[in-house]
């Protein structure tokens, strides 16, 4: 099988981006990554790959503590009611498995048909992390560096306070 992430990183270095990569055992859920938070300095992230009920993909990319009400995020990004998009979804559009999701395989979606929103503290931060292309590492890069990359590839950005995508609801009087 080649190596998926060697397109990612000659990318990366033709754009003149420095990134870290750190390998480690395949982690496929936020708890599992938590063990190489320590080892790896920067906000470590999660991804949502969602579509709407309309099929609109969306990739939302967060701290990975970021509490997300996921019935309720359409409300707050904007869109029709979102749901998890499915495996071969995923790999169909963004070439990566479950568990591998990452804001860098949007260099798969040549087709440009996701829509992306980054959390707006997690683009705050000096640095982020997120895995490349693959779960069995951790890539990091400068926050301002994402921006670049994403921009290159031409994918519809927004940054938003995905702060209050977790809370529930309030009546209005």
């Amino acid at each position: 099988m080649p190596d998926s992430t060697t397109p990612l990183f000659a990318r990366l270095e033709r754009l003149g981006i420095e990134t870290t990569t750190v390998e480690h055992h395949p982690v496929f859920t936020v708890e599992e990554a938590s063990a190489t938070y320590d080892a790896i300095p920067g906000v470590h992230c999660k991804n949502l790959f969602m579509k709407d009920a309309k099929g609109a993909l969306v990739l939302v990319v967060c701290p990975h503590d970021r509490e997300i009400a996921v019935n309720q995020l359409h409300k707050h990004i904007g869109c029709k009611r979102l749901s998890f998009g499915r495996a071969d979804l995923l790999m169909e559009v963004l070439g990566v498995e479950p568990g591998s999701v990452t804001p860098f395989a949007l260099i798969n979606d040549t087709e440009r048909r996701v829509s992306v929103i980054l959390d707006a503290d997690m683009m705050a931060a000096e640095v982020a992390n997120y895995h490349p292309l693959v779960n069995t590492a951790t890539t990091s890069i400068r926050t301002a560096d994402l921006r670049r990359f994403l921009a290159d590839l031409g994918h519809e950005v927004r940054e938003m306070d995905l702060s209050r995508a977790g809370a529930a609801p309030t009546a209005e009087a």
